[in-house]
């Protein structure tokens, strides 16, 4: 994976391989992206660039006794030139010996205490596949259905016996531990690795709540802060990489707001009519009465959990684009003619402060939902709150 391979960031591109090329590199680097940012790939990218960088040359013993130096190679391999390197095709391949993982996994049969290698035929084929997933698509990937993935006390002593280690070929050993989130207090077993690694030993985490990290591990790691990328460059990636029609591209990206996982999940259901979706639904809620009220709930909850966070997601896009038009006029927010007049409807039954707390109802209802919880009674609660909030003028505060 090269760093042209990922979407945007070209800023902390930049930043990471002047670190490299400046001899800045920090021991343990956490990467703090959100979901479908783009931190996971990027982070196996650098990793990679890393590992690929030429070793730093060595004196050899001559036929007199004495040493000669060898001729010094380059000492530093651009981004852009690293795919020359010979050790590039095997690390790209995630099969470097000195590139090592961690990640969440679950016991194969009861009473498994599981490793990361256990899965590493499946994390490389993930990776080839889906490298802006996220951890649910990565545990469903290896069969967990419900089961929690974890990050166990056998595997952070098997990242303490595989760092020990001389490396086979690189100067650097690196690991990449992705959702450092899911080491339990067991983690702390690698404190004392992280806070002094053997020699040219690199960490990298790859996180998305850095308040579920342990803050002693945190504290040990310099952060590296990966935004979301822009819409243009998420409308762009969709239609040279997925093929998008650029109409659709462009108002995916609207609504995916840099998540390329989420305008993925999009584009795959775009022939969705959200927008009648939605107008059934608040029909249902304002004037339907109980019995719409239940079909509708009933229907929605058949669509299927991704389905319903993307119809919601479609709502909180255009409550946020009313509330847009509402401040800067309606001429100044780009949109499609359906789009912008739905929003002005929506500015009509409902004032800003209603629709901030419709967008925190979704929201949490969209968390719920990640999570396993009963559709039909998530769906008929928030049909009420929904009811409460616009005709009663009544806001849901949850504790």
């Amino acid at each position: 994976m090269l760093f042209k391979d990922i979407i945007g960031q070209a800023a902390v591109k930049q930043h990471l391989a002047e670190m490299v090329q400046q001899n800045r590199l920090s021991h343990a680097l956490l990467f703090l992206g959100k979901e479908g940012s783009g931190a996971l790939p990027l982070a196996l990218a650098f990793a990679q660039f890393v590992i690929c960088q030429p070793n730093a040359s060595e004196p050899v013993a001559d036929l007199f006794g004495g040493f000669t130096p060898m001729e010094a190679g380059p000492a530093y391999i651009s981004p852009e030139d690293i795919h020359s390197q010979p050790a590039f095709a095997r690390a790209a391949q995630l099969m470097h010996p000195d590139l090592h993982f961690s990640y969440p996994v679950i016991p194969k049969k009861a009473g498994d205490k599981p490793i990361s290698t256990d899965y590493i035929s499946e994390w490389r084929e993930f990776i080839q596949q889906y490298p802006y997933g996220n951890v649910y698509d990565w545990l469903q990937f290896i069969g967990a259905e419900n089961k929690q993935g974890n990050i166990t006390v056998r595997e952070c002593n098997e990242i303490i016996h595989k760092l020990s280690l001389k490396s086979f070929e690189s100067d650097y050993k690196v690991l990449v531990m992705w959702m450092p989130e899911y080491l339990g207090k067991e983690g702390n077993i690698l404190l004392k690795l992280i806070e002094e690694p053997p020699p040219n030993t690199l960490f990298i985490l790859v996180a998305e709540n850095d308040e579920q990290v342990l803050p002693t591990i945190l504290s040990r790691c310099q952060l590296v802060k990966i935004p979301m990328p822009e819409d243009a460059e998420i409308e762009r990636a969709l239609i040279e990489r997925a093929k998008a029609n650029p109409d659709t591209a462009k108002q995916i990206a609207a609504i995916a707001e840099g998540n390329y996982r989420e305008a993925l999940q999009l584009l795959q259901h775009a022939e969705e009519d959200w927008q009648s979706l939605l107008r059934d639904w608040l029909n249902a809620t304002l004037k339907g009465g109980p019995l719409a009220q239940i079909k509708f709930t009933a229907e929605i909850s058949e669509l299927g959990r991704e389905k319903q966070k993307q119809f919601l997601r479609y709502f909180n896009h255009l409550l946020e684009m009313s509330i847009r038009i509402r401040v800067m006029g309606s001429e100044q927010v780009a949109a499609g003619d359906q789009e912008r007049d739905f929003a002005n409807r929506l500015n009509k039954i409902a004032a800003v402060s209603q629709q901030q707390a419709i967008i925190e109802e979704l929201d949490r209802a969209s968390y719920y939902i990640e999570r396993n919880a009963n559709a039909k009674m998530l769906f008929q609660a928030l049909t009420l709150k929904l009811y409460h909030i616009i005709q009663n003028k009544t806001l849901i505060l949850n504790g």
